[in-house]
């Protein structure tokens, strides 16, 4: 995939989706800085990483909402192994629960988690990916952005407006093929989605198997995404073969949004 080499920087990589895009960039060669906020989590994940792909990995306790955090982890990463090359921006997801039940203080903290964290992250990778004419920004969202869900009217707000910066960044930094990507998880098995299946149930007064069952109903493949065909797509777009492909939002939920 001629990723052979890159230094990669992937936030909340300890598990679920971060670790899969982890996992799938250590097999195809780049070395990889990846960071958590549970220590016992982060460094079971690196361990799994450099003893399956023999990949260097730099793991460090890191709240990507912490700007001050985000800025010494890509400051050492860059002293570890040289420079960044891609940089795949992640973090959890807000509290999922409808508009009148939202607090202004979740308001806030979920712009910081998943808008603010971003924006830290391409702050301090993107000059230099301008200056060496080469770079892979990759934000993971959600179907929300496409399709906004029910009951995560968080979620469906505030990663809309990561796409924006998405697409601005694009169209700003293109010409120094630098090129940002949006890539959107659909219902995927993750330990955050069985959290999620469960409150929902809890709330509805019903099982967290007829929560799953509702969701698979609604995609046309008729099953929950794995995390591997979710990396898939995110290890092609750090590499030199999305050379031409700038600016876009994929999904990769079996079909899940209906719009064209």
């Amino acid at each position: 995939m001629g990723i052979r080499g890159r230094v990669a920087v992937v936030a909340a990589s300890s598990s679920g989706l971060g670790k899969a895009v982890a996992l799938g960039l250590a097999r195809e060669g780049a070395k990889l800085a990846i960071c958590g906020r549970t220590e016992s989590t982060l460094e079971a994940a690196a361990n799994q990483i450099r003893e399956s792909t023999g990949a260097e990995v730099l793991a460090r306790v890191v709240d990507v909402s912490v700007e001050a955090q985000v800025r010494d982890f890509v400051a050492e990463t860059r002293h570890r192994f040289g420079a960044v090359d891609i940089c795949v921006a992640n973090a959890g997801g807000p509290p999922s629960k409808p508009f009148d039940q939202t607090t202004v203080a979740e308001w806030e903290g979920a712009v910081q988690l998943n808008l603010m964290s971003t924006l830290f992250l391409v702050r301090e990778v993107l000059p230099a990916m301008r200056a060496r004419k080469w770079g892979r920004i990759i934000t993971i969202t959600s179907v929300a952005v496409k399709q906004p869900l029910d009951g995560l009217v968080l979620s469906n707000s505030v990663r809309a407006a990561v796409m924006g910066l998405v697409k601005s960044l694009a169209n700003e930094c293109g010409g120094d093929n630098v090129l940002v990507n949006n890539v959107c998880p659909g219902f995927t098995a993750t330990a955050r989605l069985k959290g999620l299946a469960g409150r929902l149930a809890q709330a509805e007064g019903i099982s967290p198997e007829e929560i799953a069952a509702r969701w698979t109903a609604q995609i046309p493949m008729r099953r929950l995404g794995e995390p591997d065909e979710f990396a898939n797509l995110v290890v092609f777009l750090a590499s030199e073969r999305a050379s031409y492909i700038n600016g876009t939002s994929i999904a990769v939920d079996g079909g899940l949004v209906k719009g064209v």
